[in-house]
């Protein structure tokens, strides 16, 4: 019975999770037409650097992206890693996020290049592979480490052309800050082992 129960739970988890995912990438594109049917006017929610009228943006712009392209490029790997990292719990989820996005946002606001205006998911994102991806080894979790090392294996090539900075168009600082911020919150968020008795 206890199995069975245990069973369960893991099915309600992943379910959860999967939901709160889909609904968050069909937020995103709604999002996005709504800027479009707008004339963009939700580009203005992307974070111009050291304007401090601008800190209002950090949160909103982790939402917001510059066309279909751009949300596309991101709406995979945002539902794949989201629902990894969900599958931990959701309460738990929810707080890794909120420290990424803000973690990223502030940085972006204090490094980013002047007069520009960065926006998107993809700080998150980054964030969300360096979580995956040493969370299992700070936890010391076999299946957190294969987690890792299969997202490691399916988009670290991706991440680091990301981190280029000869990109054009591309904010890298968002990307290596969104980074740094996912793997301090593995080492803030980590789940202790039991003790042995």
């Amino acid at each position: 019975m206890a199995g069975r129960e245990l069973e369960w739970s893991r099915g309600d988890r992943a379910k959860a999770a999967a939901k709160l995912m889909v609904g968050w990438v069909a937020l995103l594109w709604l999002l996005e037409v709504v800027d479009v049917a707008s004339g963009h006017a939700l580009d203005g929610l992307g974070i111009t650097p050291r304007t401090p009228s601008e800190l209002v943006d950090v949160v909103p712009a982790a939402f917001i992206h510059f066309g279909f392209a751009h949300v596309a490029a991101n709406s995979v790997p945002l539902l794949v890693m989201g629902f990894l990292a969900a599958l931990g719990g959701l309460r738990r989820f929810a707080a890794v996020c909120a420290l990424i996005i803000v973690a990223d946002g502030l940085g972006v606001w204090l490094i980013a290049p002047a007069h520009t205006n960065t926006a998107g998911a993809s700080g998150l994102i980054f964030g969300l592979f360096g979580y995956l991806l040493v969370t299992g080894f700070v936890e010391r979790r076999p299946l957190g480490v294969l987690v890792g090392l299969l997202v490691g294996a399916v988009w670290g090539t991706s991440i680091l052309v990301g981190l280029a900075p000869t990109q054009s168009g591309v904010s890298w600082q968002a990307h290596l800050l969104g980074l740094v911020a996912g793997v301090v919150t593995a080492f803030l968020f980590r789940r202790r082992s039991p003790e042995p008795t």
